[in-house]
């Protein structure tokens, strides 16, 4: 039932302009022991649940990524993902420590604590970056939108280590010295690399294993796939290497090799994210109490407003300092767009799994808040801010839902008639195609033709060609247009 509300629901939602995830969160919310009556008290399945779902989410986005986009913008993307985190973190955990001793000193927090919760809450979501960024049918100026996702599919194992070692400090009681950050950084740089490594290693492994299957039901390659990227995450951890890296890039790898049916397992994956993401957040919204979140609403605010207009910007505003391609404009967008999520909140199901986090709840429900909070003011805007900096671009609209397999050496282009095209002739045999040019189908309204030499092009027709290369279509293009 849930399932089924959540997708009617989203549908709905994004309709009016609401993040489909923040719908996904309120059904649970509303299901749970203040709605509907469904008791679900339990951190530690949550946390699994939630780990699975971003193992596949991660694995998913890597898959979708082009690496020929993001190879330009590696620089400022890990460094948002690493340096990004460690600032947001030190001004948030700064602000934190100051607010509560202020507004609520019953949850005074000390310095670890503080810095505990800002690091729950420090890096961007990829779940929701992945899905507003993708579903906003809106491209982005400055290769923006590569830069966005690689921050946030790459910047969850910054904060991860950031939360472990401060629960370990609260539950050792040991003070953070000098000694134990140089360490913490040499195990961050290690379980960093070797993170790196294993999902480069099993990526490449993955492919291999998938082109050389030779199954007859082309439904088990997706599968495969996902036993590969559950092996990328377990195997990987077992090693001491940090997984979510390891899965991200191993999907990364995957995505950008020639692989058999790669638009089955493309499709598989794209219908089985969105699965686990509405099976995360209606299993996060259920772990939530809505009544506690009033005792907690004016700190939430003001820590939220906090982290939207002074700390993520600021993070943003130091880390890409030197990188002088960014225009004023798009840091300022990057800054807009530091969009909290599930992630955050899993976090914080690792501080209520632990006795010794005082007011670990207290943190939970403050970090639940501040992520709807996000979602409905940053998730809601992320186009009508890119819209008011001018950093929007118009996406190239496909008639045709055809591609060639990786191992057909050819190319496809989509070509709508204009009168000029027709200054030699109105059919077909008229255009003057190069030798190595064909058109295949032409699209007329809501029909498809199959076209003969004969046929009678008309105005607004998109005629699909397909060609040897994609430079030998745009130069038959460009004469056309002239």
């Amino acid at each position: 039932m849930l399932l089924f509300i959540s997708v009617l629901a989203g549908k709905t939602g994004s309709r009016y302009g609401v993040p489909t995830l923040v719908v996904f969160l309120g059904i649970g919310m509303l299901a749970g022991v203040d709605g509907f009556g469904i008791r679900f008290d339990n951190a530690a399945t949550a946390e699994f649940i939630g780990m699975i779902s971003l193992c596949i989410i991660l694995f998913s986005g890597g898959l979708d990524t082009d690496f020929k986009q993001i190879r330009p913008v590696l620089g400022p993307g890990l460094v948002l993902a690493t340096a990004g985190v460690l600032i947001t973190t030190a001004l948030t955990g700064v602000f934190i420590h100051e607010m509560m001793r202020m507004m609520l000193p019953a949850y005074a927090f000390g310095w670890t604590e503080s810095m505990l919760l800002a690091a729950i809450m420090s890096s961007t979501d990829s779940a929701s970056v992945f899905s507003i960024l993708n579903t906003s049918r809106t491209g982005l100026k400055e290769r923006l939108k590569p830069v966005l996702e690689l921050e946030s599919g790459s910047n969850d194992p910054m904060a991860y280590l950031l939360v472990i070692l401060l629960i370990s400090v609260i539950e050792t009681g040991r003070e953070i010295t000098g000694e134990l950050v140089v360490s913490s950084a040499g195990e961050l740089v290690l379980q960093l690399g070797v993170g790196a490594a294993a999902g480069f290693i099993i990526g490449k492994l993955t492919v291999k294993v998938v082109n050389a299957l030779n199954c007859s039901n082309e439904f088990l390659y997706p599968v495969m796939v996902i036993a590969c990227c559950f092996f990328a995450f377990t195997l990987t951890g077992f090693i001491k290497g940090n997984s979510y890296l390891a899965v991200y890039i191993a999907g990364l790898v995957v995505g950008n090799e020639r692989l058999v049916l790669k638009r089955t397992i493309a499709t598989f994956f794209g219908g089985f994210t969105w699965l686990v993401q509405i099976v995360m957040f209606l299993t996060l919204g259920l772990l939530v109490n809505p009544h506690e979140l009033l005792h907690i609403m004016w700190p939430g605010i003001l820590l939220g407003i906090f982290m939207i207009l002074v700390a993520r910007p600021a993070a943003v505003f130091l880390s890409l300092a030197p990188f002088r391609r960014f225009t004023l404009k798009a840091r300022a967008y990057v800054g807009w767009v530091g969009l909290r999520g599930a992630v955050p909140i899993i976090f914080a199901t690792y501080a209520l799994m632990s006795p010794s986090v005082v007011h670990a709840r207290f943190m939970f429900n403050l970090v639940f808040f501040i992520t709807l909070l996000s979602l409905l003011i940053q998730g809601s805007t992320v186009t009508a801010m890119a819209r008011r900096l001018g950093l929007t671009e118009d996406l190239p609209t496909r008639q045709f839902d055809f591609e060639l397999p990786e191992e057909v050496t050819a190319a496809t282009r989509e070509l709508t008639i204009a009168a000029s095209h027709l200054a030699d002739g109105n059919r077909l045999s008229e255009m003057n195609f190069p030798d190595d040019t064909l058109a295949i189908l032409i699209k007329r309204g809501t029909s498809y033709i199959v076209p003969r030499g004969n046929t009678m092009l008309h105005i607004g027709d998109t005629v699909l060609l397909i060609s040897k290369s994609d430079s030998r279509l745009a130069d038959f293009q460009k004469r056309l247009d002239r």
